[in-house]
């Protein structure tokens, strides 16, 4: 600003080619550069000059205010907030008038919804000649949010959601029904194989390729990763995160279920009950090793293990200690656990969704099996859940920061605890046992998540 202009520590100030005609601003001298609230942030246009649409609400007091701005992005970057947290940004450039002043400015977009205000100016905006005088406001003239009266919204009118379900297993049971139930409910539903996506790393147009094309903005993720996809998969789904997308599951939250260590640690610090684990990795004191998880019978499991596989039952100490010694010969990865005989071969398998527990269903393994799953033939029934059942199983999900996960319940002695924690659980047992459209609550989870911008009033930069 090449004006002299006096800044108390809030101001108003109107962002013109937004469409913005007021918005109340704190101004942040230890802020560099100025943040603007966004909501539903989604990139579009030709890589060499990307563009981004957000919703904003620009009155904190009424958030049935709504618009739509676009923009031309002229960077992508890491922001580190007052708090500490690294958030990657998209940071555009608009034309910011205070008073008679105008001038261009860089802006980060980020979601400020617990923010008093909705922008934050930073000092990179202020100009050579600009004073704050910290114990004033408003110095400049006041603004209204009653200019926003003059805009009239249009008529609402829908698009379908665009989602991505990531899957190497196109034709298997959960994969069809969540592909059919989402384009039932009028939304683009394109089945992608994780493995056969590449990937283009580049802070201002990030891209996924596929079968030699770009593929395009997905408004949501469903990412049905299996365990051999993980760390690869995860990488995708970060991908994705980059270019705009909302994520059933985070890819940070779906590698802590899949790691079996992390996921019990995580639990734990909780304060989650769980059946008493010990972990090791080729331990030489095998006796106390297995000691740590009682004294017989105990479950040894690899963590990498599905389904059941690699979960051995190990009736007395000697046969654990045997047993122990032999995966020490493979040189993995293991936890010894406490096997709950009460639990008689039968474990609860929750299934939760935006933390509510939706579906619930009993699972017995077959005669002479300790393990229920239903791959191994466990039979499975519908159950009412206990509230201690209900709460604990909310509990886990939301430790591990999945907003949906299926959550194994073994009933000990001691009350409910949690045995394991899945990420991309099956639906076909559940829904055929209950007899509820599981699918279908999960496609009106994604709907609420993400809110659609078409219904929005769309104001082009």
């Amino acid at each position: 600003m090449s004006d002299a202009l006096e800044l108390g520590w809030e101001e108003w100030l109107a962002l013109p080619a937004l469409g913005l005609p007021a918005i109340k601003a704190k101004v942040d001298t230890g802020a560099k550069t100025s943040a603007l609230h966004a909501e539903v942030i989604e990139s579009f246009g030709d890589t060499g000059s990307p563009k981004v649409r957000f919703l904003i609400r620009p009155d904190p007091d009424h958030p049935k205010l709504e618009l739509v701005c676009t923009a031309p992005v002229v960077d992508r970057r890491d922001v580190t907030s007052s708090n500490g947290q690294t958030e990657l940004r998209y940071v555009i450039a608009t034309e910011m008038q205070i008073g008679t002043v105008r001038r261009t400015i860089e802006i980060t977009l980020t979601n400020r919804e617990t923010m008093s205000y909705r922008m934050l100016l930073g000092r990179s905006a202020f100009g050579d000649h600009t004073t704050v005088i910290p114990d004033r406001s408003f110095i400049q003239p006041k603004l209204s949010f009653d200019l926003y009266q003059s805009i009239k919204p249009l008529k609402p009118k829908t698009r379908p959601l665009r989602m991505a379900l990531l899957t190497r297993e196109p034709d298997n049971y959960s994969s069809m029904r969540l592909a059919e139930t989402g384009r039932e409910r009028g939304h683009i539903v394109d089945v992608i194989n994780t493995s056969r996506c590449y990937m283009k790393i580049e802070a201002r147009a990030p891209e996924i390729h596929y079968d030699g094309k770009t593929l395009p903005f997905y408004d949501a993720v469903i990412p049905r990763i299996g365990a051999s996809m993980t760390n690869y998969g995860m990488a995708v789904l970060r991908q994705f995160e980059a270019m705009g997308a909302w994520c059933l599951n985070p890819p940070s939250s779906i590698g802590a279920s899949r790691d079996k260590l992390l996921a019990h640690q995580l639990l734990s610090q909780a304060g989650i009950a769980m059946p008493v684990t010990a972990f090791a990795h080729s331990p030489k004191d095998t006796k106390d090793l297995v000691g740590l998880a009682g004294t017989g019978p105990v479950v040894l499991k690899l963590l990498e293990s599905t389904q059941g596989r690699g979960v051995v039952l190990a009736e007395s100490k000697k046969a654990a200690e045997s047993l122990v010694d032999a995966f020490r010969g493979l040189d993995a990865n293991f936890l010894v656990q406490e096997f709950v005989k009460e639990a008689a071969g039968a474990d609860v398998r929750c299934l939760v969704i935006g933390g509510r527990v939706v579906a619930a269903m009993k699972r017995q393994a077959q005669e002479g099996e300790f393990r229920s799953n239903l791959h191994r033939g466990g039979e499975a029934m519908a159950i009412s859940l206990t509230p201690d059942e209900r709460k604990i199983a909310v509990a886990a999900a939301k430790r591990l920061g999945l907003n949906f996960a299926g959550v194994d319940i073994l009933q000990s002695k001691n009350g409910p605890v949690v045995l394991e924690v899945n990420s991309s659980p099956g639906l076909e047992g559940i829904e055929k046992a209950t007899g509820k459209n599981v699918t279908g609550k999960v496609i009106r989870f994604i709907e609420q998540k993400v809110r659609t911008l078409g219904k929005r009033r769309e104001i082009n930069a």
